[in-house]
């Protein structure tokens, strides 16, 4: 049994592969428009034909799916067996036999692995590295593969205090239940997350209007039960507020250029950073937040 089995077997860990082939039952061109355009509206006037791109934990596929689409040359690995299958399906069916998009197993952890990979214009890894069992090592990680003046970008999990030591029980007690007694975290989970706006657009009279359109207002094509399905499962799960992980990068040479959060919510924030240059101080001498 390897270690990811384990880990599943043991409840640690979140099958985040079965949910995102359940996901591909729904993937149409209107899904993939929207991440195409989601790539395109944070990377601002960067142009991605012919650039290198990497898929840091690739989930589903479709951002790499909408980067190779784009121009870009295209890297994705997952250490999620069933999430690397969804990313070769997606290449099977729209790039066959592609050489500029490689799919394969592999894990943000594993540092003899990444230097082998070489430097990436792009460095994307959306709501992944939260979920490594190692956030703050993941972060440092990833940071080799950016090529000078290259991008990382990168989402994590907001940290909200109490609140999110609440959702880790949750998502704890989801991944120790057998597979047919877990609607019992479920359900109520996304009656807790969907009933106030479900209430509002009733009340509105478009019923269901937030759920039904939620592809377009997430603004990155997702589907509203497959990203609840993912939230109440998670695991492993954590998080940073977004001040520790601009400092972070900051303090190894990188610059802003976009930010999206979450409001304080739970949920991601979003983050696009330049390499600039010389790292501020030595990262033997940075300390690592913790949570």
């Amino acid at each position: 049994m390897t270690s990811y089995e384990e880990e599943i077997a043991a409840g640690k860990r979140f099958e985040f592969g079965s949910n995102w082939a359940a996901f591909l039952s729904v993937l149409d061109d209107e899904r993939i428009s929207l991440a195409r355009n989601s790539l395109k509206r944070m990377l601002g006037d960067m142009n991605l034909d012919g650039r290198r791109f990497i898929d840091v934990g690739s989930g589903s596929g479709l951002f790499s799916l909408a980067a190779r689409q784009l121009g870009a040359s295209v890297y994705s690995f997952d250490y999620d067996p069933g999430s690397v299958s969804c990313t070769a399906e997606l290449k099977r069916r729209y790039f066959a036999g592609d050489p500029e998009w490689v799919v394969e197993e592999g894990s943000a952890l594993d540092s003899q692995y990444l230097d082998r990979l070489g430097k990436f214009d792009v460095v994307y890894s959306w709501g992944v590295l939260h979920h490594t069992g190692a956030m703050w090592q993941a972060l440092e990680n990833i940071e080799r593969l950016v090529g000078q003046a290259g991008k990382l970008f990168i989402s994590i999990y907001n940290d909200q205090g109490w609140p999110s030591k609440g959702w880790l029980y949750t998502k704890m007690a989801y991944n120790r239940l057998p597979g047919f007694l877990r609607w019992l975290v479920l359900y109520p989970v996304i009656v807790r997350l969907w009933g106030p706006t479900t209430i509002r657009d009733i009340v509105a009279g478009r019923p269901f209007d937030t759920w039904r359109n939620y592809r377009a207002r997430s603004m990155r094509g997702m589907s509203a039960w497959h990203d609840s399905v993912d939230w109440v499962g998670g695991l492993p799960f954590e998080v940073a507020r977004p001040e520790e992980i601009f400092e972070f990068y900051r303090m190894r040479g990188y610059r802003l250029d976009a930010l999206r959060t979450c409001a304080g919510r739970h949920g991601c924030n979003e983050f696009v950073f330049t390499h600039t240059g010389v790292p501020k101080i030595s990262a033997l001498n940075q300390k690592t937040p913790t949570t």
